[in-house]
């Protein structure tokens, strides 16, 4: 079994604790709001939200997936992070026993600087590269970007 990491940063004009909020905090019920096509609903299987809690993230019908379990392994409301782990579903291959995901988010001026860790456990000796993961990585991208854009249109939201 190997592991492999990569990392992402992206900058945004709105400040963590508004981000956080809407981006980590209420993302169960804004982003299917926003992108249905994208995510269908969350919903949680086991526990409070808090670490150890299971959900089921059901894909909209533009994914080419059908759904996936998360387990939280931790929410810092203080320090804008978060990290969770995917542990079921078809987007897991059998060739990936999972992956575990930490975000945080950080001021920078007026608005925030949000960096991403990716861990890829893999099965056997299989090596995961940066374009396997490429396609996800923009996936994710395009809704950060369209709830940063929701933030925007709506300056009331998440205050």
């Amino acid at each position: 079994m190997g592991v492999y990491t990569f990392e992402n940063e992206y900058t945004s004009e709105i400040p963590p604790p508004r981000l956080f909020k809407a981006f980590v905090l209420d993302a169960d019920n804004l982003i299917p709001k926003i992108a249905p096509q994208a995510i269908k609903h969350a919903e949680i299987l086991e526990g409070d939200g808090g670490p150890g809690t299971i959900k089921k993230i059901t894909f909209g019908e533009g994914s080419q997936y059908g759904y996936v379990k998360h387990k939280i392994d931790s929410v810092d409301e203080a320090n804008y992070s978060y990290a969770y782990t995917l542990i079921e579903g078809d987007a897991l291959t059998d060739t990936i026993e999972k992956v575990s995901y930490e975000t945080k988010l950080m001021a920078s001026g007026s608005g925030s600087i949000i960096k991403s860790i990716s861990h890829y456990h893999t099965k056997g000796d299989v090596e995961i590269k940066e374009e396997h993961v490429k396609a996800g990585k923009e996936k994710a991208h395009g809704l950060f970007k369209l709830i940063e854009s929701y933030l925007k249109g709506h300056p009331d939201a998440y205050n």
